[in-house]
């Protein structure tokens, strides 16, 4: 909502594209965007009337002002926002977008789709350059925690860094709740106000339904089809481990088949495969000719999909579950909310091979240095391929996310004796690494 306002009071604003998966909020929070408006316009282009109207032979000016006539708005003196649903629908309305931005810059035009993100960058009538892109994530655990109504809580993160052992945890527990039920806006909702994780068992449900319904407009070859279905079956008791296309699930499907698969279900935003960079300095450049890592939108949706709620629910360290992956899923995904770049990527750190080899879980970006993230316990001097890493990089910070409290360490690598400063940063406070280095 912030992001929108900023948008809306900007000088010269270009159409909107709100971009995200299936049931991750975007027309929910358009259509509450809308109520700051003196008129809202909202068209969902899977009406059949809707898209008619969008697609009519009539110039712009008079097509806003029979859209006005059809849902029987009366036309307020003010800012107007139109919000183009399900745009993916109508060709004609997505090359529509430029004459907006062009010939009527004073109306607020917003469009979204769960299936647009296979119209984007493939499509050649997409207005590139003339509309605006927005990504919308699932909820992070900051806006769980305002869910659950533990401001408080967010408010000791934010200006008391140092927790007293209580304080923390109570935050690591409310972060393992996070880590359970997901960021998904609704099953959030639901939970927040009935606390029973059992009780989203048919959300869960209808959700991954829903997932596999859209293989049919995901594609057209029947093989490729497949290749989706069967990734949207395995893949989730994949999620955070390093995969490779021709054994993948021991499937019957080839690595072309499996590769185009990927590509299309990255288009919808349901995943991203994470691949590994070499380099310990900017850029960050990926190596595609190495497998890469698995992780999806939703730690809520892998934990049920896999069959692994249980275990999160039990554990008394999330990095004891399903290997410490279950901890390096929700960490990516934690990474990827920390701002709003359509093109964001995530990478991991990986030199050499087998025993002489060395890979960091991930590596981020922050004042454009390139810094290691390690998901582990333990002790200091057995983060081997973080020492390897700091031996190589410029920066004088590593850091490795745990269950245990925030602390600094200064320690050395283990060969090259380089002094570094550790940051132990625990899981609720990931939302915040980028001001804490700033801050170190």
């Amino acid at each position: 909502m912030q992001s929108l306002n900023k948008w809306k009071t900007a000088e010269r604003h270009k159409p909107l594209v709100m971009r995200g998966a299936r049931q991750v909020g975007k027309t929910t929070i358009v259509k509450e965007f809308g109520k700051s408006f003196d008129n809202f316009l909202y068209l969902n282009l899977d009406d059949g009337y809707d898209k008619d109207i969008m697609e009519a032979q009539m110039p712009l000016s008079d097509k806003i002002g029979f859209v006005f006539a059809q849902k029987g708005v009366l036309r307020n003196e003010g800012a107007t926002l139109l919000f183009i649903d399900e745009i993916q629908n109508s060709p004609k309305t997505i090359s529509l977008l430029r004459y907006f931005y062009e010939e009527h810059p004073e109306i607020h035009v917003v469009s979204a789709g769960s299936l647009l993100e296979n119209v984007v960058d493939v499509n050649a009538s997409f207005p590139v350059g003339r509309v605006e892109y927005l990504p919308v994530m699932p909820c992070s655990f900051r806006e769980f925690a305002m869910a659950m109504g533990k401001q408080n809580l967010l408010d000791i993160i934010d200006n008391y860094p140092f927790q007293t052992p209580a304080v923390h945890t109570e935050l690591m527990s409310l972060f393992q709740q996070y880590v359970i039920v997901g960021g998904m806006p609704e099953i959030v909702a639901s939970y927040a106000e009935s606390r029973d994780i059992l009780a989203m068992d048919s959300s869960y449900e209808t959700l991954l339904q829903a997932y596999n319904d859209d293989v049919v407009k995901y594609v057209k070859a029947n093989k490729t089809g497949g290749a989706v279905r069967y990734i949207l079956d395995k893949g989730w008791s994949m999620a955070g481990e390093t995969i490779s296309m021709e054994a993948f699930g021991n499937g019957i499907y080839r690595s072309r088949e499996l590769g185009e698969a990927f590509r299309l279900l990255t288009k919808a935003m349901l995943l991203e495969l994470v691949y590994p960079s070499s380099s310990a300095v900017q850029p960050a450049l990926p190596d595609y000719n190495r497998s890469p890592k698995l992780i999806w939108l939703d730690t809520g949706l892998v934990n049920y999909a896999a069959g692994i709620r249980q275990a999160v629910i039990g554990a008394k360290d999330l990095l004891d579950v399903w290997r410490g992956r279950i901890g390096e899923q929700i960490v990516a995904q934690e990474l990827l909310t920390l701002n709003e770049k359509i093109t964001q990527k995530r990478y991991f750190w990986s030199v050499g091979r087998g025993s002489n080899g060395a890979e960091v879980d991930l590596v981020w970006t922050i004042d454009s240095q390139l810094f290691p993230i390690e998901v582990k316990t333990g002790h200091n001097s057995r983060l081997r391929s973080l020492h390897s890493f700091m031996e190589k990089s410029p920066v004088d910070i590593g850091i490795r996310v745990w269950s245990g409290p925030l602390s600094v360490n200064d320690v050395e690598t283990t060969i090259k004796k380089k002094p570094f400063r550790l940051l132990n940063l625990p899981f609720y406070m990931v939302c915040n690494i980028e001001k804490i280095v700033m801050t170190l």
